[in-house]
């Protein structure tokens, strides 16, 4: 016999399943749509990019969301392992889809219809820049203290938290001085980025500025901002990339906010974006704005020939070759643009890779891949943020209510890193020749930020020879 919460519950979804085709826009039912395709996609990843067990990812990743918790007994997905798709229901209806095609990665799609086949990106035959990263097995750390530093990050506490360590590498002068992986993860497992995608978007721009066909000072002229007096029309890429385009914040975790709409519910993520007014004067202030992140994805797929094709060929040859980035899915939404706000996939070896390219200046084997002083703006302050351009900055310690922390506690003052929900975190430290990847799935806050600050505190306290603090 049902309890009365149950049958409250069962009347809710009869009451938002009833009204999905006419009222779709309705904030539950917007919710429950992102659930289903939110849940979809996590579990095709899981299954067709990660080659992980979906149902564990969707258990780890999705269920601690906010507002899960209400709507989670409704929801049923199946694995189609033919078809490389995953559908989820809830209450038997909202479906969410998400389907996996080589060369895009799993999309969420809208309708019925399949999605057309992406052409086979050619690789492009480089030497290994990195071959301190091309070792066939996994490096433990010889130093004790390194290895302890290392275990204590998958380390879990009873009763808090999880915070789910999936991978953590330590790269010291190219080669891996410690190597540590989850039970299900291998070396060449990609793992999402979330947002470390923006820093990738954010060397890719910084390509086509180095090869002159964008000014990233000059307005970008999007047909959707010309309207007389809108300010977006001053938009620059390089106030995009510093998140002062004075588009809203528009990521707050809570599973219904405008960023996880455009992702999940829209059709065209990036013509959603193009439709997001501004909200203050572009320059004057600091907002985490993942549609400015998708516009600037837009324009990486149009500046190389408008299709997901052209922009996979172009990432292959300057980025990804160039860094011997072999285990990377760049995702490709339904009309051919790189998912660059939130997820592109990449073994913990190759985000060192792609590390290792900012900690040397934009310059890999003598080739210059970034233009000069690329790297130097990033790790320059927008405003009065702990963020520069595409990396988060630590010359502020004090406490944000979505990132955690400004900065990075316990690490150097010089460090700059890149940072995705959930625990991922590519820390650069430069005077020590080091880069450290922590990839996870963290509910804790900031993505377990604390803990991994004590993690690149206690590395560069045995790198210097000083004296490791016990952990709290």
């Amino acid at each position: 016999m049902s309890s009365p919460l149950q049958r409250l519950l069962a009347l809710v979804a009869v009451s938002l399943t009833a009204g999905l085709a006419g009222c779709a826009d309705l904030p539950p039912v917007r919710a429950v749509r992102i659930a289903t395709a939110a849940t979809s996609e996590v579990m095709c990843n899981a299954a067709f990019v990660s080659r992980l067990d979906p149902q564990r990812a969707a258990d780890d990743e999705m269920r601690p969301a906010g507002g899960m918790g209400l709507i989670a007994w409704g929801l049923r997905s199946e694995v189609d392992a033919e078809r490389h798709e995953v559908r989820t229901t809830f209450a038997g209806q909202a479906l969410g889809r998400a389907t996996w095609r080589e060369g895009g990665g799993c999309t969420v799609v809208h309708g019925d219809a399949p999605l057309p086949p992406l052409a086979r990106t050619a690789r492009v035959a480089q030497p290994d820049p990195f071959p301190g990263l091309a070792v066939p097995a996994p490096v433990p750390a010889r130093d004790p203290r390194l290895a302890a530093a290392v275990d204590a990050a998958f380390q879990e506490t009873a009763g808090a938290t999880p915070r789910r360590t999936q991978a953590v590498l330590v790269v010291q002068h190219g080669r891996i001085l410690a190597e540590r992986y989850a039970d299900d993860i291998r070396a060449d497992t990609p793992l999402a980025g979330h947002s470390i995608s923006k820093s990738v978007v954010h060397a890719l721009v910084g390509v086509l500025v180095r090869q002159g066909r964008l000014n990233p000072d000059a307005p970008l002229q999007l047909p959707a901002w010309q309207t007389p007096g809108d300010p977006r029309a001053t938009i620059t890429p390089n106030l995009l990339l510093a998140n002062a385009s004075g588009l809203p914040w528009d990521e707050a975790n809570r599973g219904w906010d405008g960023a996880t709409r455009m992702w999940h519910v829209e059709p065209d993520p990036a013509a959603f974006a193009m439709r997001v007014p501004a909200e203050t004067d572009p320059g004057t202030f600091f907002a985490y704005s993942n549609a400015g992140w998708t516009v600037l994805s837009r324009v990486l797929r149009d500046l190389n020939g408008g299709s997901a094709e052209g922009f996979n060929a172009f990432a292959e040859r300057e980025l990804m070759a160039p860094l011997g980035m072999r285990d990377t899915v760049l995702t490709i939404d339904a009309t051919g643009t790189p998912m660059g706000a939130n997820l592109f996939f990449a073994s913990a070896r190759d985000w060192a890779r792609f590390g290792l390219l900012y900690l040397n200046d934009g310059v890999v084997n003598g080739r210059r891949l970034l233009p000069e002083g690329w790297v130097h703006e990033a790790r320059t302050p927008t405003l009065d943020a702990g963020y520069g351009r595409g990396f988060w900055l630590n010359h502020r310690h004090d406490r944000h209510p979505l990132p955690g922390h400004w900065g990075l506690p316990g690490a150097p003052s010089e460090a700059f890193f890149a940072r995705g929900y959930l625990g991922q975190f590519i820390v650069i430290v430069p005077s020590l020749d080091l880069v450290i990847v922590r990839l996870g799935v963290s509910y804790r806050q900031g993505g377990d930020v604390e803990t991994v600050g004590r993690l690149v505190g206690e590395v560069v306290a045995v790198l210097r020879g000083a004296a490791i603090q016990p952990s709290k």
